[in-house]
């Protein structure tokens, strides 16, 4: 874990407020990776404002989820992998921490692919090379996430986060969506197999299984372990700031997310080959000009950069927590691009791979929200700070949903059915 030298506690109040705005904006990083936008430019591109409606669900979830895992840290003084492991038996623990390996690589595979198109976008580099090019750079960031440069870790994320928001809303200055269709977005509904499959993409690309270990360890590390005394009242501060600061950085995240469905839905809808990222780029260029489409290159850049390195941040995270031993983030970082450049090398179509990852995303989020609302709920844990009833049983009904629709996928594609 890595930890400050100097907690916020110890600064002044102003600057303490200012900076409790830091773990949930790094989290907010995973809610728009380049799965974000293969998902949701597939989804607006193929099924017009259909899936709308998915989208905002996803997000009111990811507020209430995120929400309770910067509890877990505030609370406890601990990160959700810590406490797991420290509740797990071995066998157990074991197992936990290989499936939430299977989701590290298929986080790492979509943005390290994500990068790489862009650049391929931006200047036309093989994709093996610029999948090199967005590891390398993402290891240097991460050399910041350590002692007294975290914080300029934070800030450097949130700076790619104000990159992200430019590059992918730009294009509905010159593309308004269509109101009424939006509205009709909202209404839920799904068309056959496919769109289960891109609503199950959805979901585990904007509900992410490592955003959710992660952040109970960010306020941890930005905050340090609970003092022995006003333990309570510490608490409740920091609480009160923290449910501003997950609202505010997820809206915007969600906000991202809808305008990239809306925008490929007003834009794209209709045309051929833009259900990928390439085809949909050669397409914001041919309907909304170069500028438009640059862009939206330098937004899906700065999301790969930003995510693939807090996604492994979150690694570190979940293999301290889980199976009590530290490696260095920098060699983490070496391994892990390994399977995302294997990816690229075999020719795999990257939009494909992209959607496909975030399916695989989506079926590790109970693994990671049953734990974090089991031990939220636990007053022998959290003491007078457990959920109430109302967040038990709005996180009962996330997980049914999430199960439900997975289980949905898996009937659909078995069957062949239509």
């Amino acid at each position: 874990m890595l930890v400050l030298t100097q907690t916020t506690e110890q600064k002044a109040p102003n600057a303490r407020a200012l900076m409790l705005l830091g773990p949930a904006f790094v989290a907010a990083i995973a809610y728009v990776d380049p799965g974000n936008v293969a998902a949701n430019i597939t989804a607006g591109a193929t099924y017009g404002y259909l899936l709308v409606w998915v989208l905002v669900l996803a997000n009111v979830m990811a507020v209430m989820i995120q929400y309770q895992s910067a509890k877990l840290g505030v609370v406890t003084g601990r990160s959700l992998p810590q406490v797991l492991g420290d509740r797990l038996p071995r066998r157990a623990r074991l197992a936990f921490w290989g499936q939430a390996e299977v989701v590290a690589a298929a986080t790492d595979i979509a943005e390290i692919i994500g990068g790489a198109l862009a650049l391929n976008l931006l200047f036309g580099l093989p994709l093996i090379w610029g999948g090199l090019i967005v590891g390398v750079v993402s290891t240097v960031l991460l050399t910041l996430a350590d002692g007294r440069r975290q914080y300029r870790f934070e800030l450097v994320v949130v700076g790619l986060l104000a990159i992200i928001v430019v590059g992918f809303l730009a294009g509905l200055v010159v593309a308004p969506p269509d109101g009424a269709a939006f509205l009709s977005g909202l209404v839920p509904r799904l068309q056959g197999t496919e769109t289960v499959l891109l609503a199950a993409s959805m979901l585990g690309a904007t509900v992410m299984p490592h955003a959710i270990y992660l952040h109970s360890a960010l306020v941890v590390d930005r905050h340090g372990a609970p003092p022995a005394e006003g333990r309570a009242d510490r608490a409740r501060r920091l609480l009160r700031v923290t449910r501003v600061d997950v609202s505010l950085a997820l809206v915007i995240a969600g906000a991202v997310n809808i305008a990239l469905l809306v925008l490929a839905a007003s834009a794209l809808f209709g045309r051929e080959g833009t259900d990928s990222i390439e085809g949909a780029h050669a397409a914001v260029a041919d309907a909304l000009g170069p500028v438009i489409a640059g862009l939206f290159a330098i937004g899906l850049l700065a999301s790969g950069l930003a995510s693939t390195s807090v996604g492994s941040y979150a690694g570190s995270t979940i293999m301290a927590g889980l199976l009590r031993r530290r490696i260095p983030v920098l060699a983490r970082r070496v391994i892990t691009m390994i399977p995302a450049i294997g990816v690229l090398a075999l020719g795999v179509p990257p939009t494909e791979a992209l959607v496909i990852s975030q399916v695989v995303l989506s079926f590790g989020i109970p693994f990671a929200l049953l734990p974090l609302r089991r031990y939220t709920s636990d007053r022998t844990l959290m003491g007078e700070f457990a959920d109430g009833a109302p967040l038990r049983w709005a996180s009962a009904a996330a997980a049914a949903l999430i199960v439900a629709l997975n289980v949905a996928l898996i009937y659909l594609t078995a069957t062949g059915a239509a």
